[in-house]
């Protein structure tokens, strides 16, 4: 009897891995070099339930729009992911000195659609903010928050290096392109900057939609939205082709509009 049930035990093991093995065989992976805006309002919101729906597993590497697309570039992503249009993001890569040598070689597809929010520290109790106001507090030119209605607090701005496509369309669609302060202080990502914002008094900050929550003060401002562009280095492989089909279909109810 106690070889039976040894052998029965044996038996089940083996199913067991074998099923193991058969899942992890099919399972097909997609890596994916991304933004703050994709990362938050796309990714981490459908990852889960894509894997258990339909096997595709993506590795994200949220290191911004720059470097995800050098690494595409050089073939160590199978896509780049960023909260910014396809031409403005080719003029970001050239202002970092690497222009994209081939850009007809790239093909692009929206994937969504963020909308870029101010955030500041809650000492800061100002309900809304026009474009101009924005646009002075962000090159400098208003440096205390009593000119805008606040407390009278100085200014702290700052700005990530992990976000420069939030930072490129903000400066494009509210600052007339003129150029941030250079009083600005620095951070990285855009839970970094929120981290940041949230603990300094006056301080002043931008995240994608996806940021705002009780821990800092979001003012109301002009809407200053964006897409969220998905680029591969030529055709999607299939294992990116079924991504972007689920992001397309089931994975919407997921995704923060």
């Amino acid at each position: 009897m106690a070889k039976r049930h040894s052998e029965l035990f044996r038996t089940v093991m083996v199913m067991i891995l074998l099923s193991s093995f058969v899942s992890v065989a099919l399972a097909e992976e997609v890596t994916v070099g991304a933004g703050a805006a994709p990362t938050e309002n796309v990714f981490e919101k459908i990852m889960g339930p894509m894997e258990k729906a339909i096997g595709v597993k993506v590795v994200l590497i949220s290191s911004g729009p720059v470097q995800a697309l050098k690494d595409l570039d050089k073939g160590l992503v199978n896509a780049a992911a960023g909260g910014v249009t396809f031409p403005d993001w080719m003029a970001m890569m050239e202002k970092e000195g690497y222009a994209m040598p081939d850009k007809a070689a790239y093909k692009f597809r929206v994937i969504g659609k963020d909308v870029v929010k101010v955030l500041t520290n809650k000492d800061v109790a100002v309900k809304n903010l026009s474009k101009d106001q924005l646009k002075g507090i962000f090159t400098g030119k208003i440096a205390n928050w009593k000119e805008v209605g606040g407390p009278d607090k100085p200014i702290g701005v700052f700005l990530g290096s992990k976000i420069p496509g939030t930072q490129a369309v903000f400066q494009k669609q509210i600052m007339d392109g003129e150029a941030y302060t250079l009083q600005a202080k620095e951070g990285t990502t855009a839970d970094d900057l929120k981290t940041k914002v949230a603990a300094i008094s006056g301080a002043v900050c931008l995240g994608p939609m996806s940021a705002v929550s009780d821990a800092t003060h979001a003012p109301e401002i002009p809407e200053v939205g964006r897409p969220i562009t998905l680029i591969t280095k030529g055709e999607p492989t299939a294992a990116v082709m079924k991504m972007l089909d689920y992001i397309r279909g089931e994975g919407q109810k997921f995704i923060v509009k």
